[in-house]
């Protein structure tokens, strides 16, 4: 089984290729570049270096959010694109839950990061069983203070992952102290193969009916919103 897997979801473009329990090849930037000029190219170099043709493939997983709103739909379209056109199946997996394998060695829970602004983050609470990521807190969008309290209640040391966790760093040491840890720089970026790897046991998806997971509607939706509100 030949896996791609497609993660454009936030400032990473990661793209990588899996077979059965082998990485053949990834890709992964950290770069405030454009992803729609940049992942099918990404891809196809991919793809041509490991010598493995799109119609080898017999599987896509894509990030499907949460994130950066356009660098979602980015990897959905391109990775439902793909499946539709090689007529292979498709899953998404969370983005989060991704950032969160980078911790899959250390003794806690593990909780990604992605910053959503005014203070909130998106983010969940993970942990390894078994060599199985496990979801404690589904994904969530938060004000970092109250998520912060509500991890207090936990006795277990806590893994923060991710870029946007230096925003966070003061909250987060002030409330929970020695119980909040910090991922190394290396371990921010979330790993293409691992998104692979998270997706190639899940159950497949319909390829119309997989959607990108923003978590909260976009500022302008909101905005229309309230406008058309005010209309009735």
């Amino acid at each position: 089984m030949k896996v791609l897997a497609i993660d454009t979801s936030n400032y990473q473009l990661g793209v990588a290729l899996i077979e059965e329990d082998k990485v053949v090849g990834e890709f992964m930037t950290n770069l405030k570049k454009n992803h729609s000029l940049r992942a099918m190219p990404a891809i196809e170099m991919l793809l041509g270096q490991c010598d493995v043709k799109p119609k080898e493939l017999t599987k896509i997983v894509v990030a499907q959010g949460p994130g950066s709103y356009t660098g979602v739909r980015i990897g959905v379209t391109i990775a439902k694109t793909m499946s539709w056109s090689l007529n292979i199946p498709i899953v998404g997996v969370s983005s989060l839950a991704v950032l969160a394998s980078s911790g899959r060695y250390f003794d806690g829970l593990l909780c990604p990061v992605f910053d959503a602004r005014r203070g909130q983050v998106y983010t969940g609470l993970y942990k390894y069983e078994e060599g199985k990521l496990v979801t404690l807190v589904s994904d969530s969008n938060l004000l970092m203070s109250d998520w912060v309290d509500h991890l207090n209640e936990y006795q277990e040391n806590i893994l923060f992952l991710g870029h946007d966790v230096d925003i966070h760093r003061e909250v987060i040491s002030s409330k929970l102290k020695e119980q909040g840890k910090f991922a190394h720089l290396s371990s921010h970026n979330p790993r293409p193969a691992e998104l692979a790897f998270l997706g190639l046991e899940q159950e497949s998806e319909h390829v119309h009916g997989l959607v990108p997971n923003y978590i909260r509607m976009a500022e302008a939706e909101v905005k229309w919103l309230e406008s058309q509100k005010d209309k009735e």
